[in-house]
């Protein structure tokens, strides 16, 4: 598994977003720039073990972080910026045409994301992977969430970054395929609209990845911290691995219709797994497609993937336990603006140097 980070670059006094990637880039070892000038996005080389994880993204979230200090800029883990920015900073290359041609929707999209991409055997297992998780990935983008406050409100919802990243007429849940030629036959009637600029503007929830040979899921928000985020990584995982498993036992698809999908997502982007006022959220059930406390479909998700998890099980419960006690992602952002507004909420994401 490996993971790709899409960090905020801010004001260390003030918490603003800066626009300084492009000075930004240059100074860090291994760094990449994102579609505002005021994000930079790191990536993990591929890890087996957890720890091995942890420990690459906490050298590469400090990279960045140190190429930021050398612009004035500080590094926060921000699904969203809790302060207003000002206007975007223009970029050039693929984002600028994204930009040009989507224009408000695009210029909007200073959101920050958690991508986990997982290997596959073949094309073929990916799609068949795909086919199997669609139902689950709601109760993974509540696990992750980590953005309520937007242009200086809180918004009501535990990730408002799945709300503005849903306007791109490209993103949210996949249907079922059934086979690589019906998944392949579906990114091309996209590109023969010619309304997305290329094939990876394929924003599903997840997909197959076009440069590795892996199935990306695109679901969470950036990780407030790397136990967090590694967290989100072994439960991507373990349902990449199992479904894997069933698609290979020739078990059929399970995935719920795209149209209850999306509303499973509003669910988990509204209330995540803790209410702003420290009650249980509402999630839908991935097996009944029913309203049911989160910590029911969390369990079910644990359940679902627990062979998989393996050896990792442990640290997942510590994660669950985590989101539980109100103290990651939304919970946690809510708790430093009651002690300190919006500059607390900005300064308690900022990643050390």
């Amino acid at each position: 598994m490996g993971v790709e980070e899409e960090l905020l670059l801010v004001d260390p006094d003030d918490g603003s977003p800066l626009g300084l990637a492009a000075a930004v880039l240059p100074a860090a070892d291994d760094l990449d720039g994102e579609m505002r000038a005021e994000q930079v996005e790191t990536g993990s080389v591929p890890h087996v073990d957890a720890g091995a994880l942890a420990a690459d993204l906490r050298w590469r979230r400090g990279d960045a972080a140190r190429a930021a200090k050398t612009t004035g800029a500080a590094l926060a883990a921000l699904a969203t910026s809790p302060v207003p920015p000002g206007p975007a900073t223009s970029v050039e290359g693929r984002y600028g045409r994204i930009l040009d041609r989507f224009g408000a929707v695009a210029t909007a999209q200073l959101t920050n994301g958690q991508h986990v991409h997982v290997e596959i055997a073949s094309r073929a297992e990916g799609v068949g992977v795909l086919d199997r998780i669609g139902e689950w990935l709601p109760v993974l983008r509540a696990l992750s969430a980590n953005s309520p406050f937007w242009r200086g409100e809180d918004t009501g919802y535990a990730s408002y970054r799945s709300l503005v990243w849903a306007r791109l007429p490209s993103a949210g849940p996949s249907r079922v395929f059934g086979s690589e030629e019906a998944y392949d036959a579906a990114v091309e009637a996209m590109m023969a609209t010619d309304t997305i600029v290329d094939d990876a503007m394929v924003y599903f929830d997840a997909r197959l990845a076009a440069r590795f040979p892996t199935v990306e899921v695109r679901v969470a928000d950036v990780s407030r911290t790397v136990e967090d985020a590694v967290t989100i990584a072994l439960l991507a995982r373990a349902l990449v691995s199992t479904a894997a498993a069933a698609w290979a036992a020739g078990e059929p698809p399970t995935s719920a219709p795209v149209e209850a999908l999306r509303l499973a997502h509003w669910r988990a982007a509204r209330a995540g797994c803790v209410h702003a006022d420290g009650e249980t959220g509402v999630l839908v059930h991935p097996r009944t497609g029913r309203p049911v406390p989160a910590h029911e479909a969390v369990s079910a998700l644990l359940e679902h993937v627990d062979h998989a998890l393996g050896d990792d099980r442990e640290l997942v419960q510590a994660g669950m336990a985590r989101v539980f006690d109100g103290t990651t992602g939304a919970a946690a952002q809510r708790a430093a603006f009651a002690s300190g507004g919006l500059r607390e909420v900005v300064r308690s994401a900022v990643v050390d140097p």
